[in-house]
């Protein structure tokens, strides 16, 4: 199914299309976020909320603008650059 598809289920409500996008996405979120901040927990705590913030707020993403990966990806690679320890 295309993330087309999926966005509309998840604006819907249906909790299996945001497992479903999970699935298709979270290794190029969770490599963005892992390779920014160089912490695997920091990482995985950066997937685990963008796909929470995700299933309570899909309108947040517009499909107009671009890929639902895309706006995922540069969501991680915000967050993680918000978040980097400068030492």
């Amino acid at each position: 199914m295309d993330d087309h598809a999926l966005h509309i289920r998840l604006v819907a409500g249906d909790l299996d299309a945001l497992a479903e996008l999970y699935d298709l996405h979270s290794p190029f979120v969770y490599g963005v976020a892992l390779r920014v901040t160089g912490s695997e927990g920091l990482a995985e705590t950066i997937t685990q909320e963008l796909f929470a913030h995700l299933w309570e707020q899909p309108g947040q993403f517009d499909p107009a603008l671009g890929s639902l990966r895309g706006w995922l990806v540069s969501r991680s690679l915000h967050d993680a650059a918000t978040r980097i320890e400068v030492g």
